[in-house]
Formats: structure tokens, C-alpha cells, sequence
């Protein structure tokens, strides 16, 4: 299978590095810094506690054209959401009839109503496709979609640390089974990943988003890892409420969330006072993905008839925060 990842960051970066490392040939999509770093040394993965760290180095045949990459059977789109709409394009030489992308992003994809509701599926979504461009250059006939339960950084260019978690989760925007989506899930886990098929990936994309998209904002604007958010009282109750906002959204597009918010907080406590990746992105000085995790569920919301005060109180702040910082558009 020819696969390109498009997008080396720390997603791509570990994705690309197990795929290489079990035997796939795999090219990347990459330019500036990290490309000198794939042609000069190849792509490190470190994995492993601190006193018994593994060392992985895997070589990438990398380029920032498209065109000489080729056409693929495989593209894992691994980008921030905030710059999808710039390299979608560019993406176009990798992309054959039979190709599949695989889109493994955070937040609301572009993708996200095509098999779910056709008449949301035909609305334009500012927030995450304007004027539908995304899909016009990636056509969601040929995503699968995918749901990333790892953490990961990158360091520096063509370096990549493994934290924990090793799951991936698949499917089919259409639902049900398919041969593609069987034949990427099973050269995944010959990779080393703990694969899931999803019946329907949507679930999957909006119980994640359903987490992210109130720890996320909060931490980038507080600088607070997510005990410290969690053990505030009134920060909690609001995240609460938004939680409430989103699920309530989550019913009217068929896609019920089965727990509580209070329920959700106990899962967030056990991973312990991380630093979200937003706040990573606030650090670094990096655009942040307030539109694909915030502003589409406020974006839903008003499609749907579903109120959203809190939603919108939170999009307007962490959005203001980011602009104050030349980090939203």
C-alpha cells in the first residue's frame, strides 16, 4: 500500500513512524524545517518511560510536492484544522479515483455530515468549509474517518515522542462495513495500533469533541492543566452547562451521548494535570483550533434550533484571548 502523510506533526509523526516501521513505505508531505530534518535524518520516534526509552528512526520519502510523491492508496490527513483549507489543493496530486483519506484531525470535520444528514450535509459551514472548498478538493466520498485516542509531542522537527495511549479508532462516514475501511484498519494494526472499526465514526468524532471542546478553550485561556480547571467549582459547573448545550445538539443530529458531564470530569481526572494540546499550541505561539472544536457545536446549534449561551460565551472569550495574541484570524 502507498501511503503519504500529509501533516508531520506529532499525530502524523508517530502515525508515520509505526507505519515505516513495520514495513510500509511511507512518504510525507512536509517542508521548511521538518523536511531538512526527513532528508537529513530520517523521523525519530522515542517511546518508553524516561530510564527505559526506545529509540525508533525510520526513513521518509519526503517532499513538499505533491507531484513527485505521486498518487497514493492511502492519505492520513493529520494537519491543524487551521491551516486544512490552505493545503487541501495542494493535496491534489496524491489523490487518484480509488484513493482513500484517511482524516485523522481534531474537532468537526469537514466530512462530518455526509452519511449522517443529508440536508446538514448540503448547508455551507463557515466554521469548518467555507463555501465548501475543503470538500471539493478532498471529496468525502473517499474519507474515512478516524478518531486518534494517543498523545503525543514533537519536540523538534522530525522528532517525535510518544506518551500514552495507542488506540485508533475508524469507520466509515456512511456507516456500516466496508473492504477499504477493512483493509486500513488491518495495516494499522499491523503497525503496532489498537484498532477499532466504528459503525458509525460520527458517534465516535462528537463524544471526543464533546470533552475537547470545553477543556481546550479554558486551558489555553487560563494557562490551568486540566486538575486545576476541574477543581474549581464554578469553572466545572460551567463546563457542565456547555457539556449539557452540546449533548442536547448531539440528540437532534442523532448522535445521543450516554453519559453525564459529571461522569466525562471522572474520566478527565484520571489522565492527571495535563496540558491540553490548545494551551500547548497558546504556549508556542502557534494559530489555535477554536472553529473546528468551539464555534461548529455554536454553529450546529443554531441549524438545529438547539440555544447555546454558554457555548457562545466560551467561543467569544477563547476567541478574543486568541486574537489579543495574534493567534486567530
Amino acid at each position: 500500500m502507498r501511503i503519504c502523510i500529509a501533516g508531520l506533526g506529532a499525530v502524523g509523526g508517530f502515525i508515520a513512524a509505526k507505519l515505516a516501521a513495520s514495513g510500509q513505505p511511507v512518504s510525507a508531505l512536509a517542508r521548511g524545517a521538518t523536511l531538512e530534518a526527513l532528508r537529513r535524518d530520517g523521523l525519530l520516534l522515542t517511546e518508553g518511560a524516561p530510564d527505559a526509552e526506545r529509540e525508533t528512526r525510520v526513513q521518509l520519502n519526503a517532499s513538499d510536492d505533491a507531484t513527485l510523491l505521486g498518487q497514493q492508496d492511502l492519505v492520513v490527513l493529520s494537519v491543524k484544522t487551521t491551516g486544512l483549507a490552505a493545503i487541501a489543493p495542494r493535496l491534489a496530486p496524491l489523490i487518484g479515483p480509488d484513493t482513500v483519506v484517511l482524516s485523522a484531525m481534531n474537532g468537526v470535520p469537514w466530512w462530518f455530515f455526509h452519511g449522517l444528514d443529508a440536508s446538514l450535509a448540503a448547508r455551507d459551514w463557515p466554521s469548518i468549509d467555507a463555501g465548501g472548498a475543503i470538500a471539493a478538493a478532498l471529496p468525502p466520498a473517499q474519507v474515512l474517518g478516524a478518531v486518534v485516542h494517543f498523545a503525543c509531542a514533537a519536540p523538534r522537527p522530525g522528532i517525535v515522542r510518544h506518551g500514552q495511549g495507542n488506540k485508533l479508532i475508524v469507520g466509515e462516514p456512511a456507516g456500516g462495513d466496508s473492504e477499504r475501511c477493512a483493509r486500513v484498519a488491518e495495516v494499522l494494526r499491523r503497525a503496532g495500533f489498537d484498532v477499532e472499526v466504528s459503525q458509525r465514526i460520527q458517534q465516535d468524532v462528537w463524544f471526543k469533541l464533546w470533552g475537547n471542546m470545553t477543556m481546550n478553550p479554558i486551558s489555553a485561556i487560563t494557562g490551568a492543566t486540566a486538575d486545576r480547571i476541574l477543581d474549581d467549582p464554578l469553572v466545572r459547573d460551567f463546563v457542565s452547562r456547555a457539556m449539557r448545550e452540546a449533548a442536547a445538539i448531539g440528540e437532534r443530529i442523532g448522535l445521543p451521548i450516554p453519559i453525564t458531564p459529571e461522569q466525562r470530569h471522572a474520566v478527565t481526572r484520571k489522565l492527571g494535570a495535563f496540558r491540553t494540546s490548545m494551551l500547548q499550541d497558546v504556549d508556542a505561539g502557534k494559530p489555535v483550533e477554536l472553529d473546528a472544536l468551539v464555534a461548529i457545536v455554536a454553529e450546529i446549534g443554531r441549524a438545529v434550533g438547539v440555544a447555546t449561551p454558554d457555548i457562545d460565551a466560551l467561543f467569544g472569550l477563547a476567541r478574543l484571548h486568541a486574537r489579543v495574541r495574534g493567534l486567530y484570524a
